[in-house]
């Protein structure tokens, strides 16, 4: 209970001073730094008006992944900032460099390809996922590696540029197909290379079309010289800019290139589908799934902020969706008259002629889950579907509370400072086509987030059958939790025994233990699981654990023997028991149950089996990693350890030292001063590792 009243202690005078701190923030924009009780940035958020926000998070009440994230908080920082767009910036970089927990993280930036021609002598087109400032030509970003392959694919074949990485002493195939210059052997113009850049820059911008019927004319001219197999290339290269412009789905009568965005949340989570369009036409998309815990459309732009802030290829355009709130206050007050048909923001320098039908919104409002494993997911998937049911109502009105003056959680400032950083215009459609763009890519954030929680519900499903079906084979009325022991060694050293828990059909990773074997000389299973099997329950009695509802060994009949007549005979339980065995091919092959070890047959394909192979798996690869590190820990200590002079202190100091018993013995005497070690020592040290070696 102390430790515990001390936490208390700590955690009152941490509110103490953060109460203090409230009455100073400031009416200003900026940025705050959220930390927990060692100091660490968990989180990192922007506001409009500092005071109001900050203070927003410690008043009222939140709903459960915002009180995860209060919990947490012992201390705050603010940065102000001059403007809401200085505000996203500082956010954004303020984010990559502590990478705060609790933040949208974009895991993926600099990961997207792009096509380049290289500048040089004689340049060549490839893809690449490092943007230099090389003076080189950059088309994309492409939302895939397959996509600008493909692209580059058919460039290759379309346009000549060199595609060999050194420069050879003579011609390749390449030339003799019609597919490089040869500046191996002959002087290429700059004008010619000058002339297809802005070719492929053409075609890459949308001019698909005047390139293919430049390519119909020159397969026409062709056949009619009866140069045939030539025009046969040009009509294949003209089928394939019609199957790759086949793909695109959306068409805008201006060719613009355009980023569509839009998101989607449920459950703490959120995704966010970008829609890649260019010259008009709809060629890809990317998606990205996360856990998030601050307010839905903030954490949102922070997410868009991070993607540009290293993506050069910035398109014309940007289509932010509004914000669900917003689109949900409009279909309740349907009588109100819609304020715009479209929000447009655009940096001073940006061109806005043409756009009639976009008008600037009058009003401004305000308001303000690592790779995650599956069974994470689960859990906050399930805390969360338990809390909506409990009280859709409560929780609508608690996040209504939390929503004091963010400025950027609105979408009009949020828009206006994006298009001020990136220099482009940036629009909240309200109405139209564009509008029916990012409803296309919300609509999918939408499917691809119910699929992601459908499928966790179905994995639910399914562990869940396959453990009660389990239950039913082996003549148990209820198979909640399952206990799984295995032992490992190499010929009787370091002996390691581990345990694995499964509930519900689900591993259980806090519940693992690990044993080392204290009493079993050589390499005997048997008793090895009777000495496991003993200590584990002993303690289950001693501290009234849960018991298994199943016990599980890795082995057959002798394995099922020794487990039995310890739990019976020495501990008077009795806990089922039975055994895997494996095949020829060390896969599971065959359950086996009781003292009798009666085979129990299961289709191979069924639910039940499938869950019986992850078990056996898993105990054996948790077995099998404590071992190996038991082993590397046995080979270091004996032999630093049998070195007069070196304890557990100097071991560990050698090993941090240097890195590894290798170097330890390649290193000279001098070498070994810096750890006040002397030269006698350090000659004994070598010498010793020196001779073991030999």
């Amino acid at each position: 209970m102390k430790p515990y009243a001390e936490d208390l202690q700590n955690q009152e005078k941490a509110l103490e001073n953060i109460r203090h701190k409230l009455a100073l923030l400031p009416d200003a924009s900026g940025c705050y730094l959220m930390k927990n009780s060692e100091g660490t940035i968990i989180y990192v958020g922007k506001a409009k008006v500092l005071k109001n926000r900050v203070r927003s998070y410690f008043t009222g009440s939140h709903n459960g992944k915002t009180q995860r994230l209060v919990s947490d908080i012992r201390d705050f920082e603010y940065i102000v900032t001059g403007s809401n767009m200085e505000a996203l910036i500082l956010e954004c970089n303020l984010i990559k460099k502590y990478q705060p927990r609790y933040n949208v993280l974009l895991k993926d930036d600099k990961t997207f390809p792009y096509l380049k021609i290289t500048n040089e002598a004689h340049p060549k087109l490839e893809v690449t996922r490092r943007v230099l400032k090389d003076k080189a030509k950059y088309f994309g970003p492409y939302p895939n590696s397959y996509a600008a392959h493909q692209t580059k694919k058919l460039l290759d074949r379309m346009y000549p540029l060199r595609k060999c990485g050194v420069m050879p002493k003579e011609v390749c195939l390449y030339y003799h197909m019609h597919q490089c210059l040869g500046p191996c052997v002959k002087e290429v113009e700059k004008e010619t290379y000058d002339q297809i850049g802005q070719e492929i820059g053409s075609f890459l911008s949308g001019g698909h079309e005047e390139i293919k019927k430049d390519l119909q004319r020159k397969m026409q001219e062709a056949a009619e010289e009866l140069y045939f197999e030539r025009a046969k290339e040009l009509r294949d290269q003209i089928i394939s800019i019609g199957a790759m412009m086949e793909k695109q789905k959306i068409t805008t009568s201006d060719a613009k290139d355009r980023d569509v965005f839009g998101f989607s949340v449920d459950k703490g989570w959120m995704c966010v589908q970008i829609l890649y369009v260019r010259k008009g036409k709809m060629i890809e998309r990317h998606m990205s799934t996360f856990p998030f815990y601050g307010e839905a459309y903030s954490d949102f732009m922070s997410y868009v902020a991070q993607y540009y802030s290293d993506n050069p290829a910035v398109p014309q355009e940007i289509l932010l969706p509004d914000s669900p709130k917003l689109m949900q206050a409009e279909q309740v007050n349907v009588d109100q008259p819609v304020a715009a048909e479209t929000a447009l923001y655009s940096a001073p320098t940006a061109d806005v002629t043409g756009q009639t039908d976009e008008k600037a919104i009058q009003t401004e409002t305000e308001r303000s889950a690592d790779s995650l494993l599956v069974a994470e997911e689960q859990a906050t998937y399930a805390a969360a579907t338990n809390q909506d049911q409990a009280g859709d109502q409560d929780a609508e009105i608690k996040e209504t509370e939390t929503q004091l003056s963010g400025g950027l959680e609105d979408p009009s400032t949020a828009a206006l400072a994006l298009a001020e950083w990136l220099d482009v215009k940036v629009l909240v459609p309200q109405r139209g086509l564009k509008k029916q763009m990012t409803g296309m890519a919300t609509e999918n954030a939408r499917v691809a987030l119910d699929e992601k929680f459908k499928l966790i519900e179905r994995d639910e499903e399914r562990t869940s059958k396959a453990a009660s079906n389990l239950g039913r084979a082996i003549g148990l009325d209820s198979l909640h939790r399952v206990e799984a022991f295995d032992n490992s060694n190499i010929q009787g050293s370091d002996p390691v025994s581990a345990m694995i828990v499964f509930i519900d059909g689900k591993p259980a990773k806090k519940e693992y233990r690990k044993y080392k074997i204290r009493s079993v000389q050589g390499p005997d299973d048997y008793e090895t699981m009777r000495e496991v099997i003993r200590r584990r329950y002993e303690r289950v009695l001693k501290e009234n654990l849960e018991r298994p509802d199943l016990i599980v060994v890795d082995g057959g009949r002798g394995q099922i023997k020794a487990a039995t007549d310890v739990l019976q005979n020495e501990l008077g339980l009795f806990i089922p028991v039975c055994g895997l065995v494996k095949d020829a091919k060390h896969r599971t092959s065959q359950l086996l149950v009781g003292e009798s070890s009666e085979a129990v047959t299961l289709a191979r394909n069924s639910e039940e089996f499938y869950l019986l192979q992850r078990i056996q798996d898993e105990v054996h690869r948790f077995a099998i990693t404590f071992h190996r590190e038991q082993r590397g820990k046995s080979m270091v200590t004996s032999r630093l350890d049998s070195i007069p002079g070196i304890g557990e202190k100097r071991r560990k100091l050698l090993l941090k030292h240097f890195g590894s018993l290798k170097k330890i013995r390649e290193a000279s005497v001098e070498d070994f001063r810096p750890l006040s070690i002397g030269d006698k020592l350090a000659r004994q040290i070598i010498a010793a590792l020196r001779e073991e070696e030999s």
